[in-house]
């Protein structure tokens, strides 16, 4: 019973508020407590103060007893407020640090790709953007309310007692019986089923197809405005009809309800006028008797309302997030030290990997590779090939399925995680862009001024802006750049990690907004500037594939051609074709500079 009501979202929810603000939760409960005795308390000074007067007693006491219980019960509710608002506030903190710290805390990727915890981080990341119902600063007011109406019921009912043992009983038990017969599934049953969770991951990706910039451009261009918006009302209505459906009242019977309460305080009041009458009760008893009955009724109308099921649930999904990014996400910890690393090689042995979730659709299988420590490897290969995958092990952001990826004969798993990506620089082709100023969006972490303009000179982006400038309209003094000066910045930033002590260079289509001669520009840069480096590069145009010192074709995750530029187009194999194929483009009359090419799959197809 104790472990099943421990797992419950209500419990959980309770339990994170004395983490968030331990002093403050106290101070919540005892405020709540004592806000819900209170109206029973008011039932007994005022019977105290007519039995005074009907009895001819000195009223000072009974008076003082009833003006205090009345200021408490004005002052305590916005006190309470105020110390639920800050509550709220606190909590919402807490879970939104436990929140980033499943995100971003584990060392690897995996657990991002999983579909259940992609639903879990939906509904906590909106709990407290008023999405799907108010903001906890809000929220817990109201689950203050229920609780205290819920606790002032039952105090009265207690209160009752003193007059018969089975008053309240009958009273109470009448009362509480509308809870079952008009039962609240925000009471009895979880909202945050698959159904709703999926419905809400749909609502939120519709939205921010509405309102983010990256979907802009398209949406206008195809006249998409229109489809968007009723996309998300479909998509928002519902959700909000899917979690009517979990927190609406399911009347058991409603006749049933008003016959069982209405006979139940007949049969107590009938008692109570009975009593006066007879004599056995003073009018100061009725006074106190009367208003507890009517207190109990509150019963009815307290309790763990929509608010704490609003609440509960996110929060329920936060606490999840915790265990579940472990797998998925954590990395075995090494401890060899990755100082200098690679001296003398990369060596990928037997590699198979398949993303989570999809295990049986390998990207690499059996994959062999040697790279020469200090030498440029260019990768090329049709998309889905395992290019990308490479680099992304390298980081290690993943570990192989099977296999292993040795660093000087070293397993990459047994390096220091830390260590070895302060060896490890790269540039990806869905690279961030930081809205901070230009020294932030090249040394985030912080590198000496003349590293950074050393650093954006080699990548042609030496007067792109001060490096104070933030890179974004959005802020005062900011300024917008073009995606080729983006990619610049982004080239920068590897560049300043190689400055700063990285020995391994990543380069996944580092240049695929630029020019055909600006590419050819930019990685005469690199190569210069990465020497003394092993740099990778993933690219689809052979211009600048030629320039590595060896080239690797991918197929279907194996490796099947490898060698220099001229091995290859003597072999007449794969690269040959793709080679020929793109230089066509170029020939015949067709400007030098012209950026249309032939595509790896449309060469392999």
């Amino acid at each position: 019973m104790i472990r099943r009501l421990r797992e419950r979202q209500e419990w959980k929810f309770f339990g994170v508020l004395h983490h968030a603000d331990r002093p403050l939760a106290a101070a919540w409960w005892a405020v709540l407590v004592l806000r819900g005795l209170l109206p029973a308390a008011f039932a007994v000074a005022m019977g105290l103060l007519v039995g005074a007067v009907q009895q001819g007693r000195p009223l000072a006491g009974p008076l003082a007893f009833a003006g205090v219980v009345f200021v408490a019960l004005q002052v305590l509710a916005p006190v309470h407020k105020a110390i639920g608002a800050n509550l709220g506030d606190r909590t919402a903190a807490w879970l939104y640090d436990r929140l980033t710290e499943a995100a971003a805390g584990p060392p690897g990727m995996g657990h991002l790709e999983d579909g259940e915890l992609s639903k879990d981080m939906t509904v906590a990341r909106e709990f407290d953007a008023g999405m799907t119902g108010p903001p906890l600063s809000a929220s817990v007011d109201f689950i203050a309310g229920g609780l205290v109406t819920l606790l002032s019921g039952l105090a009265s009912a207690v209160v009752l007692a003193g007059y018969a043992w089975w008053a309240p009983l009958l009273l109470g038990g009448a009362w509480l019986a509308t809870h079952w017969l008009l039962r609240e599934s925000g009471v009895w049953k979880d909202r945050n089923t698959d159904e709703v969770r999926s419905a809400q991951q749909e609502a939120d990706y519709a939205y921010q197809l509405a309102v983010n910039a990256p979907a802009a451009k398209e949406i206008r261009l195809f006249g998409l405005v229109d489809w968007v918006i009723e996309r998300f009302v479909e998509r928002r209505v519902r959700l909000h009809r899917l979690q009517y459906e979990a927190t609406r009242m399911r009347e058991r019977s409603l006749a049933v309800s008003v016959v069982v309460t209405v006979a139940a305080n007949v049969l107590v009041f009938w008692s109570l006028i009975d009593a006066v009458l007879g004599g056995r009760l003073s009018l100061g008893g009725l006074v106190t008797f009367a208003q507890a009955a009517l207190g109990a009724s509150m019963i009815a109308f307290g309790g763990l309302n929509w608010a704490l099921d609003g609440a509960a649930a996110p929060v329920a999904a936060v606490l999840r997030l915790g265990p579940r990014t472990g797998p998925a996400g954590a990395l075995p910890a090494g401890d060899v030290p990755a100082d200098g690393k690679p001296a003398k090689e990369i060596r990928f042995r037997s590699v198979h990997f398949a993303y989570p979730g999809t295990a049986a659709q390998d990207v690499l299988r059996d994959f062999d590779l040697t790279i020469p420590a200090g030498t440029s490897l260019a990768i090329v290969g049709r998309n889905g090939a395992g290019k990308t995958t490479l680099a992304k092990l390298l980081c290690r952001l993943y570990d192989p399925t099977s296999g292993s990826i040795e660093i000087d004969g070293v397993d990459l798993r047994d390096l220091d995680l830390t260590a070895w990506r302060t060896r490890v620089t790269a540039v990806f082709q869905d690279f961030i862009r930081f809205e901070l100023p230009l020294r932030d969006n090249v040394a985030p972490t912080g590198a000496p001024d003349e590293v950074i303009r050393a650093a954006l000179e080699a990548a042609g982006a030496g007067d792109l802006a001060g490096l104070d400038t933030v890179l974004s309209k959005g802020y005062p003094g900011g300024t917008d750049v073009s995606g080729g000066q983006w990619q610049r910045i982004a080239l920068a930033r590897a560049l300043c990690a190689v400055r700063l002590g990285a020995g391994v260079v990543l380069l996944d289509e580092p240049t695929a907004q630029l020019d055909v001669r600006g590419e050819a520009e930019i990685f005469e840069r690199v190569l210069e500037q990465t020497r003394h480096c092993t740099t990778i590069l993933v690219s689809h145009r052979f211009s600048t594939v030629r320039k590595a010192d060896r080239i690797c074709v991918l197929e279907e995750g194996r490796v099947v051609e490898l060698g220099t530029h001229d091995e290859l187009i003597a072999l007449a194999g794969r690269y040959r074709t793709m080679f020929d194929r793109q230089a066509q483009r170029f020939a015949a009359d067709r400007p030098q500079d012209d950026d249309e090419e032939v595509a790896t799959d449309d060469v392999l197809a």
